[in-house]
């Protein structure tokens, strides 16, 4: 097999040569059909999350499934399966034991604790892989394993408290555009925030459905029943809060973000909330690829051979795509 390496905070991923891993008891080794290129790997390769060993990659997995290890039940050769962020937890930590498993005390994460999908082959805990709907294709689904189940995530927590139908979204990248096409066919009215000036995503917003698309530094033209920020930026973590009307709910959905600078507590007065998002569990992933199909959610992606996985991270760095970045070796 062959995979990018990423040796620390910095340095470019490296093409190395590895044999062929051998799935464990309980595990899976997928050949990679496709995988995301999620902000969480360029927060990875630019040191914004530490790594303690060299590792590969990727978490956003489409493969089919090649070998299985001792124990594994429910999975045959050659099923297509999905292996998102959550690659393995405890089940015996207090919040493996109360149902919040995104939260465990010992949990593995794919392409940070683990070797990821930034490779041709790779091993995954059985019970974190999913069947992946037939309507999808490989690089299609790639995006749905973390920026559409952190968006659908998001987006039950930002509903969780009080009806929303005016829904804000900060940040529209991959994980907003799918999450929008979602919120519209629930019938929600979305208002995509961009970077100042991104007249590209905001083409794509309205092309998607969204009610208004404008810059982070405008006021939305109503009142905000929730909104959502996935730009890892903690400013807007205020002008999100001034939006929302009372009772309203902003959510942070980002892995990292920013210093949230000072706000007056008005702004979070009359019962506005401010939570954040963590991982996911894997009934999220059992409720949201159905119900994505079943919304016709798609992604536009922009494909890259794996080979060029350190110009898939600059150009999402940068901004030089809309949508999702995804790799196919």
């Amino acid at each position: 097999m062959y995979a990018m390496l990423l040796r620390g905070a910095g340095a470019p991923l490296e093409r190395v040569a590895r044999p062929d891993p051998e799935p464990a008891p309980g595990e899976l080794r997928l050949r990679v059909l496709a995988c995301g290129v999620c902000r969480t790997d360029l927060h990875l390769a630019d040191g914004d999350l530490p790594i303690e060993a060299p590792v590969v990659p990727g978490h956003e997995i489409i493969g089919r499934v090649e070998a299985l290890g001792p124990g594994v039940s429910g999975f045959a050769l050659g099923d297509r399966v999905g292996a998102p962020w959550l690659g393995h937890t405890c089940g015996v930590c207090p919040y493996c034991a109360e149902g919040a498993e995104n939260l465990c005390d010992r949990p593995q994460f794919t392409g940070w604790t683990r070797d990821g999908g930034y490779a041709d082959k790779v091993v995954a805990d059985a019970r974190y892989c999913f069947p992946i709907p037939d309507n999808y294709s490989d690089a299609e689904a790639a995006p749905l394993m973390c920026a559409g189940l952190i968006g659908y995530r998001c987006w039950r927590k930002a509903c969780e408290s009080r009806p929303v139908v005016n829904l804000g979204l900060y940040g529209f990248g991959a994980a907003a555009h799918l999450l929008a096409q979602l919120a519209i066919a629930d019938g929600q009215s979305v208002f995509a925030f961009t970077r100042p000036g991104d007249d590209a995503a905001q083409a794509l917003a309205r092309e998607l459905g969204c009610l208004w698309a404008g810059g982070s530094d405008q006021r939305p033209p109503t009142e905000l029943d929730a909104a959502i920020i996935f730009a890892p930026l903690g400013e807007l973590a205020p002008l999100a809060l001034r939006a929302v009307r009372k009772g309203g709910t902003v959510v942070c959905g980002g892995i990292h973000m920013s210093p949230i600078p000072s706000f007056p507590y008005s702004l979070l007065w009359q019962e506005r909330r401010l939570v954040s998002v963590a991982n996911l569990t894997r009934q999220d992933a059992e409720e949201y690829l159905p119900l994505a199909a079943k919304a016709g959610v798609h992604a536009q992606t922009t494909i890259y051979p794996l080979i060029e996985a350190n110009t898939a991270l600059d150009d999402l760095r940068h901004g030089r795509f809309t949508g999702a970045a995804v790799l196919v070796p």
